[in-house]
Formats: structure tokens, sequence, C-alpha cells
């Protein structure tokens, strides 16, 4: 695990297919997202991504913002990412991290790994400093835990 790339893994007792449909429907991401920042999908995005999808998501950590997202990697049930940049024309100067889910096998359940990887984006010099990786890292296991806790069955 670089500085420019974090990844979070996490093995959920539920197939591959009900993980990735929640990630690959944008309105439910403010349900499992870990940090709290993600407060609500914006009009008009499609109800399942797919590879080109592009969906905007109200933002709040601190104040409110607003990210413009495209998804640049897809394989259903195995692998979806997006690239994000701040909405409007700021987008140009602000953002380009890219958020991925990959989904392998693992006994019964699956194998769901995340990731942050700022490899591409604008600020990646001032992110890559601080506790932004490991504040990151704390969230998305959250995350990993919210998908656990709405996908697996109750034990009998």
């Amino acid at each position: 695990m670089g500085d420019n790339v974090v990844s979070v893994e996490r093995v959920i007792e539920a197939p591959a297919s009900a993980i990735f449909a929640i990630v690959a429907d944008a309105s439910r991401h403010p349900e499992i997202d870990g940090s709290g920042s993600v407060k609500q999908l914006k009009p008009g995005a499609p109800q399942d991504l797919s590879l080109g999808s592009t969906f905007g998501m109200s933002m709040k950590l601190g104040v409110p913002y607003s990210m413009s997202n495209k998804v640049i990697e897809y394989e259903p049930d195995k692998r979806i990412a997006w690239q994000t940049t701040l909405s409007g024309p700021l987008g140009r100067l602000i953002g380009g991290r890219i958020w991925r889910y990959e989904l392998e096998a693992a006994g019964d359940g699956t194998l769901v790994r995340e990731t942050w990887d700022i490899t591409q984006d604008k600020q990646r010099f001032m992110l890559a400093m601080g506790p932004v990786g490991k504040q990151t890292a704390q969230a998305m296991t959250k995350t990993l835990g919210r998908l656990a806790e709405l996908t697996e069955s109750p034990s009998a």
C-alpha cells in the first residue's frame, strides 16, 4: 500500500451479486458510506451504474459541496470504479481520485476490496501527507462493515 493507494478488504458472507448490486447503485452510497460525507445522489443519475455512467453526489465535510463521478471500470459482480472531480468549473483543478470495489470468491463468501487511488488526483501530494490516508482507511473499513450488515444473512 503506497501513499497514493489505500485499500481495505473484508470477506463478506454473501454472494458477489448481492454486494455488487449495492455498490453499483449510486443511490445506496449514502447508506454504506463509512465517512459520513456522502449525503445524497443528485437528480438525473442512472438507476444502475455501468461503464461510462456519470452521477453527481451531494457531500458534506464541514461544508456542503458536490462531486461529479464517472464510472471508468465495470465488470458485473467483479469490479466497479469511478473517478471523482469537484462539480463546476473548479473540477478542472480539484479531484481525480478513483474509488474502486473489487469482488472475488472466498469460500462461501466474497472478498471485497475497496480502494482509494489518488495517483491521478490533482491534490495527490497534499492528500498523501498527513492523516488523510489513515482516516480514509478507517472510513472504508466502516463502509465494508455496512455492506456486510446489508448483505449477510442473519445466523439461524
